[in-house]
């Protein structure tokens, strides 16, 4: 089932609008990946699937599966199945049947079909529900019998429309266990387009990351969050600390010290920012440990975030965020360490033409003392 799907200078944009929603999109999803396309409302994420599953007529660019170029293939002879938010089961047919529904219309006879259906449902972990009514069904089995029924019809891109944004959070969990049980069983390759950062990573190998109908970075899950190409991406994909400085020689100099860079990536020297996610900073409530030993700070405010909190802190005059999780003694004006793992330091050098950040603190690179 698995295929590369190659997508190549997409654009598109509608008659009721000058801007384009797709602006020279190119992307290509290995065999037996999953991709979801994230962004903000009006990014173009929904426009993407449409085009890929050929219900959208394009502007410019290329879609091609097996070496075809689909602009002129009709979507029902694309090769691909489309899940949506809402099932769209047929309400006149059992279970069994809405399953078997590709098959029948194949040609296939009855028995064998709802054989074949039979076995999509077992799949899915519906077995014994094939004679029920889908009317019958519970929200997250409905959308289980949608998937069965897409994969029933052995498509070689599964296309999933944000189709599990209606389900209530444990049943979202639930599907997305499924669905990787689904992808070690089946390897199907999946284009998925969601607006949630945690379902994206939770079933997906790579993140395309859409706004205002660019792609900004396309990348495997924990690079799009750990080595952001922008300012932009790092905010999409919310982080919060930006620390404006000066890279040389893979180090980064600003108030914060002077911070090594991980040795695994060629960064450029010259000014910028360095970007660090808000999870990676460990927090150590004692601040009268041995000098050099994390980076002094004080606890500005805390707020609540479910089963953790986001901590801010000042550190020489820098606000900085992290996360710390219950159980942790800590009060606005506490004195603390930060430690800042090395992985976890990125940098986004200033573009071209600029003369120097434009978001971040805006203080003067510092040589301190005590590299970090």
């Amino acid at each position: 089932m698995s295929d590369t799907l190659v997508i190549e200078g997409l654009s598109k944009s509608f008659s009721s609008s000058s801007a384009q929603v797709l602006k020279d999109v190119h992307l290509t999803l290995e065999g037996g990946s999953c991709t979801a396309v994230l962004g903000p409302s009006g990014s173009g994420k929904s426009t993407l699937l449409r085009a890929v599953a050929g219900l959208e007529a394009t502007d410019a660019g290329r879609i091609v599966l097996r070496g075809t170029d689909l602009a002129r293939v009709s979507p029902e002879h694309r090769g691909m199945a489309l899940v949506s938010q809402r099932p769209l089961l047929f309400p006149h047919l059992s279970v069994l049947d809405n399953v078997a529904f590709a098959a029948a219309v194949r040609g296939v006879r009855r028995r064998a079909a709802r054989a074949d259906a039979a076995h999509f449902l077992d799949l899915v972990q519906l077995e014994g529900y094939g004679s029920r009514p889908v009317t019958a069904l519970s929200g997250g089995q409905a959308q289980r019998v949608a998937i069965a029924r897409a994969l029933a019809a052995r498509p070689a891109i599964l296309l999933l429309d944000e189709p599990f944004s209606a389900l209530d959070q444990e049943l979202r969990s639930t599907m997305h266990e499924l669905l990787a049980q689904l992808r070690e069983r089946l390897a199907p390759t999946i284009l998925m387009v969601t607006h949630d950062r945690d379902e994206a990573a939770a079933v997906a190998d790579h993140i395309a990351l859409l706004s205002r109908g660019r792609l900004l970075q396309h990348d495997r899950v924990d690079l799009v969050y750990s080595r952001p190409a922008s300012l932009e991406v790092h905010r999409l994909m919310g982080g919060t600390n930006e620390v404006t400085g000066t890279v040389r020689d893979g180090v980064h100099y600003s108030a914060l010290g002077d911070l090594d860079l991980p040795a695994d990536t060629d960064w450029p020297d010259g000014p910028g920012v360095m970007v660090i996610r808000q999870e990676s900073i460990g927090i150590q409530e004692n601040a009268r440990g041995p000098a050099g030993h994390g980076v002094p700070a004080i606890v500005t405010d805390i707020r609540v975030l479910g089963p953790r909190r986001l901590v801010t802190v000042d550190v020489s005059g820098i606000a900085l965020q992290a996360e710390a999780p219950w159980g942790r003694l800590l009060g606005v004006g506490d004195a603390i360490r930060l430690t800042i793992p090395i992985s976890a330091r990125a940098f986004i050098p200033d573009p071209p033409g600029t003369n120097g950040p434009t978001t971040g603190d805006t203080a003067a690179a510092v040589m301190a003392t005590g590299r970090t």
